[in-house]
């Protein structure tokens, strides 16, 4: 079966295939790009002109074509030209998975400025930081974003765009209703855009307590559309070959085909919901499905209502539907694709959805913000075949496994080391961090931070992570940086984050206290002073205190995996 696979991969990278590939010098790096990519983001966009009349957002009853947000595009990227942005700067967008977070990403990109995504969940301080950090000239907020904007000791010269508010706003900004009343000019403004700008600074948690601003360029983001079409389009070809092949069965005749509708029930902020789902759906002409916020009765409601046809979450979330009471009664028959990816999706899972659904197939995808998206890709009968892998690697990365050192080690199924990836869709860097830039990126190669091994197929299997971060519900969380934020209350003397297993969110973050001679705290009082500095999902549900110090080895570092074995056995 895998030999249709790997025939279809090579077919659709030779000369002439709409995905072949070729290296290029990106920054003096020999990297893998597609022959025939569009150049930047704003041509993307430019190329739904022709989808005017589909439906293209829905966001819980309300409703919008590709023509309106088009509309709405213009508008706005007139607005901001006239408000200080041009290509290079930058627009922060600060609020939850509303419609205006889509239009303001098209508006930003089209004009050749960097979306700046803001984690919906930061406290003021987080937020101040960020936008001290990327500098934007404006910023696109929410009203609860904006309330914490308000309560900031400190506020910088950008202009604000206030959405869905009544809250009161500096004199310099504007309200959304007002950009949207002003008239239409026609068309977007003539621009210079490269392909190497920035289009996206995502921000991804810190290991020395603040978080890093990938930059992510027009070309990845392009490139990574095209990497996760690329593996649809391979599973598609692999099928039909294995079915004239007789090697299996032709499936019975089934509904006819639905218009692609998919939803994002994920944060706007991170590459799951942007970049492979947002961009792929838009190119395609494709619906996209929003929600307020994360219930799984209210998505298998949306499901029916909507006729999604790919849902794509952490796996929690398809978990979570599977086990709802509703699976039953609502018609997800429309589902085409079940899945997701920010953790992995364990075996379990993959069988479960491949036997509730009804015209369907489990999907998974790895990847990192580091990667404008997906690293690999699996799904249909390959993941069922192969349920503990996360899939061959997209067409523009190259794979090779390290050790500790960073030496290279020999290829083989055997071979267990440190996932390195190369291609076009590597990060430009962090902002402002070229020693963090430096770390991560040798010669062009991205570490991971993923310990992997790759089988004689090239699929590729995470067997554990190098990282001191723990995976919750999707978020990524560094341990150091809860440990930071701990030490700056003076009752602690030591400190120690981990993770542990959770049955619905996969894992969630513990902390082991030692407290200082004298001193008194409770967990609830360490939660609650933690709660003025990190983000909710960070903060540690179970909290161990112990009087004897926490045991180290001979480098002076925590032994996190014994504690957490002592403390769990797990």
């Amino acid at each position: 079966m895998i030999h249709h696979y790997l025939t279809a991969r090579a077919e659709l990278d030779a000369a002439g295939s709409p995905f072949a590939t070729t290296t290029i010098d990106i920054r003096g790096v020999p990297s893998k790009a597609f022959v025939s990519a569009p150049p930047t983001m704003r041509a993307l966009w430019e190329a739904t002109a022709g989808y005017a009349e589909k439906d293209y957002l829905v966001y819980e009853d309300e409703r919008y074509t590709y023509g309106e947000i088009q509309s709405q595009v213009r508008k706005l990227a007139a607005h901001l030209l006239a408000n200080g942005v041009e290509p290079g700067t930058r627009v922060a967008i600060a609020m939850r998975n509303y419609p205006e977070w889509i239009v303001g990403y098209w508006a930003t990109v089209s004009i050749g400025a960097a979306v700046v995504g803001m984690n919906a969940w930061w406290t003021p301080p987080e937020m101040e930081y960020a936008l001290n950090d990327s500098e934007p000239r404006a910023l696109i907020v929410d009203d609860e974003r904006l309330e914490r904007l308000l309560h900031m000791p400190s506020q910088r010269d950008m202009h604000i765009v206030a959405v869905r508010t009544d809250r009161a706003i500096p004199t310099s900004g504007s309200r959304w209703v007002d950009v949207m009343a002003a008239a239409d000019p026609g068309s977007l403004p003539d621009v210079d855009i490269d392909s190497d700008d920035d289009a996206t600074i995502f921000y991804t948690s810190g290991t020395t307590g603040f978080p890093k601003g990938a930059q992510l360029t027009n070309r990845g983001s392009v490139a990574n559309i095209l990497n996760i079409a690329a593996m649809s389009t391979a599973v598609a070809m692999s099928e039909q070959k294995a079915i004239a092949a007789g090697d299996v069965p032709a499936p019975p005749p089934g509904p006819p085909a639905l218009p692609p509708s998919m939803m994002a029930p994920t944060p706007l902020f991170h590459v799951t919901a942007c970049n492979c789902i947002v961009h792929p759906a838009t190119l395609s002409g494709a619906k996209v499905v929003l929600m307020y916020k994360w219930d799984p009765g209210r998505a298998l409601e949306l499901i029916e209502r909507e006729k999604v046809t790919n849902f794509s979450g952490v796996p929690t979330m398809s978990r979570e539907m599977l086990m709802h009471p509703d699976w039953a009664t609502r018609d997800t028959s429309s589902l085409a694709g079940l899945g997701g990816g920010g953790a992995a999706l364990q075996p379990d899972l993959v069988h479960k959805i491949a036997g509730a659904l009804k015209h369907g197939q489990p999907s998974t995808g790895y990847g990192m913000t580091e990667t404008h998206g997906i690293i690999t890709a699996n799904s249909a009968r390959w993941f069922v075949a192969k349920p503990e892998s996360c899939g061959p690697a997209v067409p523009t990365l190259e794979t090779k496994l390290v050790d500790e050192d960073g030496n290279d080690l020999p290829a083989g199924p055997s071979t267990v080391g440190v996932l390195c990836v190369r291609g076009c869709v590597t990060i430009k860097g962090y902002l402002n961090r070229p020693e963090a830039t430096a770390d991560s990126i040798v010669d062009g190669w991205l570490n991971t931070g993923d310990i992997a091994r790759i089988d004689d197929d090239g699929f590729i299997y995470i067997v554990d992570r190098a990282k001191d971060m723990v995976i919750r519900g999707g978020e990524n969380v560094y341990c150091s940086e809860v440990e930071t934020a701990i030490y700056h209350h003076d009752a602690i003397a030591e400190a120690c984050v981990f993770g542990i297993p959770e049955e619905r969110l996969g894992e969630e973050v513990a902390a082991v206290i030692v407290l200082r001679p004298g001193h008194a705290l409770s967990a609830d009082e360490l939660r609650e002073f933690l709660g003025a500095s990190v983000a909710k999902h960070k903060i540690p549900t179970r909290i161990w205190f112990r009087e004897e110090p926490i045991p180290r080895n001979a480098s002076g570092k925590f032994l996190k995996r014994e504690l957490k074995k002592e403390l769990t056995g797990e």
